[in-house]
């Protein structure tokens, strides 16, 4: 039995304008007042559904600079640079290669598996855990020119900044995205969550 694919999931916090960082690739434009409930629903994503995260260098340096090594212990960590040369961290795997090409083959990976057993009253089912593609910028924008990209959820934030990095800078053709749901935080952040039209 043939295993199946795995999505790919761009989940990136954006400003209103559409940046998901300022030009030097700090994010202190996101506002700091995150709700109890946007951030239990943040970790149980990260916990629930995904197995593995991809980011670019630029995503992961900010943390580095602080310290932060390994930003999910509990993930498979690839990050994607051709000009970092050795990983600080051993749980974070360095990749040079060919991003488009690791990626495609990353995804038919089995990956670890979620238990729908509880969630669909049927008999013993389970389904591959996705893979989690955090900041992105050019990365996200290989990616999706792949046609790699599965769903892209966004949480926006009730800010507007002008100018920065994009959610998927210079995209060479339209991406068309399905909303698949919605929610609103009292704090003014609203997800929004979309599949990627084949």
């Amino acid at each position: 039995m043939q295993s199946q694919m795995r999505n790919l999931k761009y989940h990136v916090a954006a400003t209103l304008d559409g940046f998901i960082a300022r030009e030097d690739d700090s994010v202190d434009c996101f506002p700091m007042n995150l709700s109890p409930e946007h951030i239990m629903d943040y970790l149980n994503s990260l916990a629930s559904e995904y197995d593995t995260v991809l980011m670019g260098r630029g995503t992961y340096e900010p943390g580095l600079k602080v310290g932060v090594t390994d930003p999910y212990p509990s993930l498979e960590t690839y990050v994607f640079s051709r000009t970092m040369k050795e990983s600080p961290d051993p749980r974070v795997h360095l990749v040079r290669e060919d991003a488009v090409g690791f990626v495609r083959e990353l995804k038919t990976r089995p990956g670890k598996q979620t238990d729908m057993s509880t969630v669909i009253r049927a008999a013993k089912m389970t389904v591959p855990k996705d893979i989690y593609l955090a900041g992105g910028g050019p990365l996200a924008k290989s990616l999706f020119d792949a046609g790699l990209i599965d769903e892209v959820i966004v949480k926006l934030n009730p800010v507007l900044i002008g100018s920065g990095k994009t959610l998927a800078p210079q995209l060479p053709r339209q991406v068309e995205l399905e909303l698949i749901s919605t929610k609103a935080y009292r704090n003014g952040i609203v997800l929004l969550q979309y599949a990627v039209k084949r």
